[in-house]
This record gives structure tokens, C-alpha cells and sequence, in this order.
């Protein structure tokens, strides 16, 4: 053999046709195992979906409420007719109070002195009437001695004027003309005694007047006074109303009255319930108005007594709308107030206990129902997602009325089947994108 025929017939560096077939087989081989565990991966963690089982019970449409327990029979004590009445003591509402016993007081500081400064008043006016009539009986006596003196001059000009006769007729007439001079002095003399007889007249009146507005303004101040204590008219328990005109956030309950606040004349500041009889008073929606009737039962839950549900008989619906102001920014509503009287009475009830009421409108027993949340429109019919194994189907469904969480399904359904709460396609694009 020549050394030409052991020469390699491949350069330095370069692999056989072989080697590159193995290469390939080998990434083939990574990529198929890669693709076979993300499969299994995926297979190991199937998606979840939330689901539910069709059941049979009763259907019901109610209509609820919230309120407040309220005494049927109470009696309210209110802030007495006086100016700008601020209270000082105030009872301790919930607690029981004994008839006579204070429940309010309010502030006499400013009263009392109103009363001393009119009680000065008439004593000043009394004192300018003593010294009136001090003046006018000087006056009197002077004009009473200017009378007598001009009714003398006409007496003696009278006398020398009936001389004539033994007088010349110069002297004659000289005296004449001097009864005709002090006649008119006495004329005189009488119109200033008229004239001063009309303005003591009234300077009493004005005086008078005086002291009789300062009297009669000391009697109500006194009337005032003797209403700024309320006590208690009979027995009870004694609950504090709230202070309509205390500052507070919208939509919240105002705050009750209590020392130092400033109440109003006829503000009702607290009541002492009549215990043995309670009633709700609620404020109904007004698409709730059309619903309900006089005379149907309340089931009544108090936030306060959780252990026990009362019954109420609805007797009273406000025939006018109540417009609720909510604040800027917020649209108002309107409700309309009503009333039910409860059954039964507990001794744990108390007057502005928060609660709510629910009225039944309608019943159904024994019919298929699901959430309201397990329906979805398909080509605008019902439809739901029936679980099969670990897959879904959709399935139309007829269906009846409907409340706030539940539908009744008359046909498509049984009762032992599940079927899912979320669409299952959506469900599977979530799982993806985590």
C-alpha cells in the first residue's frame, strides 16, 4: 500500500455526515422530553373553577329595610318658650328616673339678670312718680294761689268800677276797663291751670306706662324662670333624642343633646317611653313602595339582640316621598317612612335601637334553585356550565323569577348536578396569564 492510500481522505476539523446525524437525534430527543414534562406539568395542575350545586328549596322575594325601635306611647319632654335656651344638667340617658326627679336644666344667669335690671327699672320709675307729683302739688298750689289772687282783682276792680255813679265819668270808665283787664288775667290764670292739669295728667300716664311695661316684663322673665327646671312627669326610663342641629357628617345620625348645648324653644330634648308597647319605624326604598301593603307581618332583627327575631304588623305608610339629602356630589334619594307595631316586647328593647325589617312578599317551596351569578347569557338565553368530570359543558336553561341572590330554573337542570360559578373559558385565559 502506497502512503497516498493511508493519507485521511477529511480535513483537520471537520465531523462525518454520522456525527451530524447523531447531533440531531440527540436535540430531537431533549426537545421531545422537554415538551413531554411541560405536558406533564400542565396535566398536574388542572384550572380551577368555583362551583355549585343545583338544590331544591323555598323561593322568596322580601323587601328590607333598616330603622330604629321606637315607643308607641312616650312622653317628650321639650325645651321650655324661652329665648336661646342652653343647657346646664342634663339626666343620664338609659337609666331609670323616679317622677320629680330633674331631667333637664337650663342656664337662668342671663334671665336672672334681666330681672334685676327691670326690678331696677320699676324702682326708678316709682321714684320719678314720687317726685312728679311732688312738682305737680307745687304746681297746684301755685296755680291755686294765682286763681285766688285774679279772682280778687276782679272782686275789687268790680267794686270800684260800682262807684260810678258818685265817680267822674272819667274814673267810671277808667274802672270799667280794669274789670275787663283782670277778668281776662283770670281767664289766664284758669287756661295755665288747665294747661298744667293736662301735662301732669300726662307725665303720670308716660310714667305709669313705664312701670307697667317693666312689670309685666318682670312677670314673664319670672314665668321664664320658673320653666328653665323640667322634671320628670312619671316613671320610666329616660332616652336622650338627638340634636337635629349639632354639626355632623351627611348621612350620619345626628348626636344627642347634652350639657352646654344650645337648644332651641319647643326642641324636644328627651323622652320616657311607654316600655310596654314598641314600635319599627322604617324608611322604605322608593321601588319597594309598590311591593308592600298595610297589614303584612315584619320579620324585625335588632342589631343589639341578636338571639331573637321579632314580628311586626306594618300599619302605617307615609303617603309623601321623603327626599334624604346625601351631600354634594351624591345623588338623593327618596324614601318613604312607615311603621309596624311589634307583636311582643323584650325586656332588653330600648328606644333608638338600630334594626332591620323584612317583609315577605312572595313564597315558593320546593323548586330548583341557583345563583344568580351561575347564569350567563348565551345569544341572549340563559345558559349554564354543567360540570362533567373535569371538563364543562354549557347547557340552555329555562328559568322563573328572581330575587337578589337566587333563580328559579324550571327546565334544563337537575337536582344533583354541579355547575360552575365563572365561565370556565375565562377561568382558563386567568390560569394562563399567572
Amino acid at each position: 500500500m502506497s502512503s497516498k492510500d493511508l493519507k485521511p481522505n477529511r480535513k483537520l476539523g471537520q465531523t462525518s455526515n454520522k456525527g451530524r446525524v447523531v447531533m440531531w437525534v440527540i436535540l430531537l430527543l431533549a426537545l421531545a422530553g422537554g415538551s413531554f414534562a411541560a405536558y406533564r406539568y400542565s396535566a398536574a395542575k388542572p384550572i380551577e373553577v368555583a362551583t355549585v350545586g343545583v338544590r331544591k328549596g323555598e323561593f322568596t322575594i322580601t323587601v328590607r329595610a333598616r330603622g330604629e325601635i321606637r315607643s308607641t306611647r312616650s312622653i317628650t319632654l321639650s325645651a321650655p318658650q324661652v329665648p336661646s335656651p342652653r343647657i346646664v344638667k342634663l339626666a343620664e340617658s338609659g337609666r331609670p328616673i323616679k317622677a320629680g326627679e330633674v331631667v333637664v336644666e337650663f342656664d337662668t344667669a342671663q334671665l336672672e339678670n334681666y330681672y334685676l335690671d327691670r326690678a331696677t327699672s320699676t324702682r326708678t320709675v316709682e321714684s320719678e312718680i314720687v317726685q312728679m307729683k311732688a312738682s305737680h302739688k307745687i304746681t297746684d298750689e301755685s296755680d291755686s294761689m294765682n286763681m285766688m289772687t285774679s279772682e280778687y282783682d276782679v272782686q275789687r276792680a268790680e267794686l270800684e268800677a260800682s262807684k260810678a255813679e258818685i265817680l267822674s265819668e272819667i274814673e267810671g270808665a277808667k274802672n270799667r276797663i280794669n274789670v275787663g283787664i283782670s277778668q281776662g288775667s283770670l281767664g289766664q290764670v284758669k287756661a295755665t291751670v288747665k294747661a298744667h292739669d293736662v301735662s301732669q295728667m300726662a307725665d303720670l300716664e308716660r310714667l305709669d306706662t313705664r312701670k307697667n311695661k317693666t312689670l309685666r316684663d318682670m312677670a314673664r322673665v319670672k314665668d321664664y324662670l320658673s320653666k328653665m327646671v323640667i322634671r320628670a312627669p312619671s316613671d320610666g326610663i329616660l332616652n336622650v333624642l338627638p340634636n337635629f342641629r349639632a354639626q355632623g357628617n351627611w348621612g350620619q345620625t345626628p348626636p344627642a343633646f347634652k350639657e352646654g348645648d344650645n337648644a332651641w324653644t319647643g326642641a324636644a330634648i328627651a323622652e320616657i317611653p311607654d316600655m310596654s308597647e314598641m314600635r319599627f319605624d322604617l324608611k322604605l326604598e322608593e321601588v319597594d313602595r309598590g311591593k308592600i301593603q298595610l297589614g303584612q307581618t315584619l320579620k324585625v332583627k335588632i342589631d343589639a339582640i341578636q338571639d331573637k327575631e321579632f314580628d311586626a304588623v306594618l300599619d302605617w305608610i307615609s303617603p309623601i316621598a321623603s327626599l334624604n339629602f346625601r351631600g354634594a356630589g351624591s345623588a338623593n334619594e327618596k324614601t318613604f317612612p312607615a311603621r309596624a307595631t311589634l307583636k311582643s316586647v323584650d325586656p332588653r328593647l330600648r328606644p333608638g335601637m338600630s334594626a332591620t325589617g323584612v317583609v315577605l312578599i312572595e313564597s315558593q317551596p320546593g323548586v330548583l334553585l341557583i345563583p344568580n351569578k351561575a347564569s350567563f347569557l348565551q345569544a341572549g338565553k340563559p345558559h349554564v356550565w354543567v360540570q362533567k368530570g373535569q371538563s364543562f359543558e354549557s347547557r340552555p336553561i329555562q328559568v322563573g323569577k328572581r330575587n337578589e341572590t337566587d333563580i328559579i330554573v324550571t327546565r334544563g337542570l337537575k337536582e344533583t348536578e354541579r355547575i360552575a360559578l365563572e365561565n370556565p373559558a375565562e377561568a382558563a385565559k386567568r390560569a394562563k396569564k399567572l
